[in-house]
């Protein structure tokens, strides 16, 4: 049965308040004034489902807006030492800081505080912004997107219509750009509709865990970057810490794991917990407290996973594409500048009505701008990792920076991260030891910090494709590993002493991280949009 909804037409819709979304709706607006904008954003606010510990460069920023020094976000402190460090058990060693990682000139933010203020710039040019408003269709009309459904809420878990149900409305544009960050629902459908990956190299992804702690200011010096790699990750799993010092008392610290990691009994949240144990690490967060915590996961296949851009009414800008430079351990710029890209593409196309429906100048001036080469040159260092190993992988990445300087005659390919995994019987256990509520903690009480809630009474938005699958495959062959790599205790295995193991999935508890999409074995676990503002609600320093 059809459902009538209103409908609202724009020049321009915009999906998803990250820095490539609100980036599209300022450089649209600066060149379009007149051009009427909409953005959604899933989260309560601009910024609630922003998470990332961030360094930013400020390339694309300085050309969206020259003088932001003036009136700069709040938290922004400029970049000072960088300590790239390589972990032992109890012993660390300071390397080398690679060229891709050295600051200078970068700022410390949080992401969050910064799309906080990109988007008051955006509302104060005219854009029109609708937070807590999930977009959870894409209207697709003679083969042309024609804009998204957002807005649906109050169909209870029976899919039938409650008292507080809201049929949503039709947002409908001449064009729509889709910046829904890593691992976005609506482009992975538009992935398949437009064959946007055909003859690409599969996407491969990390999962990126993060605490802000507030820490005495004896333990504090502001704008230090300190990385690090080894311990207590095995030699065959890709990973390493990241500890930004930024305001007055801060500290953004976090731990990423490549979801291509063999063990399924790892678990990439105790991982992070027991690295804040090193004697190297503890020292920095003594006499502190946390504040704050969240996950999510980040693409990590960089120049040879870019999909097509561009299809007949939309683009894909930012994180839903893929731009992150993984061994400069930076996205932002280079999503911003994706948004800046289409914005400009569009705004050319406005005032012609004959203009044809996919904008194939954005492809090409993504490829003639500095993202291109930026990508291309390192596209080598992330798979090196892949095929040989942690020292394997930093030898391939010293060739391809001092050596071959990203001109080498091969590109190494990746593979799917959901096939990676070895059987569990065939893998070493691993025993994590108790939280102690001070360093280190469990799941549940890091949700707590994260602010995530749902409404109870909607349907599930972790959904088992084939939930006879799970028994046969993820309990069978890798003794349900969604129950260790999920960083917010969403999925349990119990009737486990019975003999009659089943999946229960605490779906209140997600952190909107997708990491359960992508590593599920089969791939029968789907992530689909809960109603807008659920999910986590991230403080003004994340």
């Amino acid at each position: 049965m059809s459902v009538e909804r209103e409908a609202m037409e724009f020049d321009v819709l915009i999906v998803g308040g990250g820095p490539s979304g609100l980036a599209a709706a300022i450089r649209l607006k600066q060149l379009a004034p007149d051009a009427s904008v909409c953005l959604v954003e899933k989260g309560s606010e601009i910024g609630a489902h922003i998470l990332s510990g961030a360094v930013l460069e400020p390339r694309a920023l300085d050309e969206l807006i020259p003088d932001w020094r003036d009136d700069p976000p709040a938290l922004a402190t400029p970049a000072a030492e960088d300590r790239f460090m390589f972990l032992t058990e109890t012993k660390a060693y300071k390397l080398p800081t690679p060229p891709q990682m050295n600051n200078h000139g970068n700022y410390i933010v949080s992401l969050g505080n910064v799309c906080r203020w990109l988007g008051a710039k955006a509302e104060a040019l005219g854009v029109e912004i609708y937070p807590g408003f999930a977009a959870s269709e894409t209207i697709i009309e003679d083969g042309v997107v024609k804009g998204v459904v957002a807005g649906v809420m109050g169909i209870t878990k029976d899919g039938e219509e409650g008292p507080n149900y809201q049929p949503g409305m039709e947002l409908r544009a001449r064009y729509t750009l889709f910046s829904e960050g890593c691992r976005g629902s609506l482009t992975k459908k538009l992935f398949e509709t437009f064959n946007l990956r055909d003859g690409v190299e599969p996407q491969t992804f990390g999962i990126g865990i993060k605490e802000l702690w507030q820490v005495p200011k004896a333990n504090h010096k502001p704008g230090t970057i300190w990385h690090s790699t080894g311990w207590p990750l095995k030699s065959d799993t890709y990973g390493g810490s990241f500890l930004y010092m930024l305001g007055e008392d801060l500290i953004s610290t976090g731990f990423v794991v490549g979801l291509d990691y063999p063990n399924p009994w790892l678990s990439p949240f105790e991982e992070f917990q027991r690295f804040k144990t090193h004697p190297s690490v503890k020292p920095f967060f003594e006499g502190g407290k946390r504040i704050a915590y969240g996950a999510r996961a980040i693409n990590e296949g960089g120049f040879q996973s870019i999909p097509k851009l561009v299809f007949p009414g939309g683009m894909l800008i930012g994180c839903t594409a893929g731009f992150l430079n993984v061994p400069k351990i930076k996205g932002t710029h280079t999503a911003m500048k994706s948004g800046m890209l289409a914005a400009e593409a569009v705004a050319a196309a406005l005032p012609n009505e004959s203009a044809p429906a996919q904008l194939d100048g954005y492809s090409d001036a993504v490829k003639n701008s500095w993202i291109w080469p930026e990508l291309n040159a390192v596209r080598n260092i992330r798979p090196g990792f892949a095929k040989w190993g942690l020292f394997g992988g930093m030898l391939n990445a010293a060739l391809e920076t001092y050596v071959t300087r990203g001109n080498s005659p091969w590109t190494l390919a990746h593979h799917k991260d959901n096939e990676s995994l070895k059987k569990a019987s065939e893998s070493e256990k691993i025993a994590y030891p108790k939280p102690d509520g001070v360093l280190t903690f469990d799941r549940l009480s890091s949700v707590f910090l994260s602010n995530t809630n749902h409404e109870e009474d909607q349907p599930a938005h972790l959904k088992l494709i084939d939930p006879s699958r799970w028994k046969g495959v993820n309990w069978d062959q890798f003794a349900s590993p969604e129950s260790r790599y999920c960083p917010a205790g969403v999925y349990e295995a119990v009737g486990v002493e019975e003999g009659e193991p089943r999946l229960v999935i605490n779906a209140q508890n997600c952190v909107h991280c997708k990491t359960c999409d992508i590593k599920d074995p089969s791939q029968n676990i789907d992530w689909c949009t809960p109603e807008g503002a659920g999910g986590p609600n991230y403080i003004g320093g994340m």
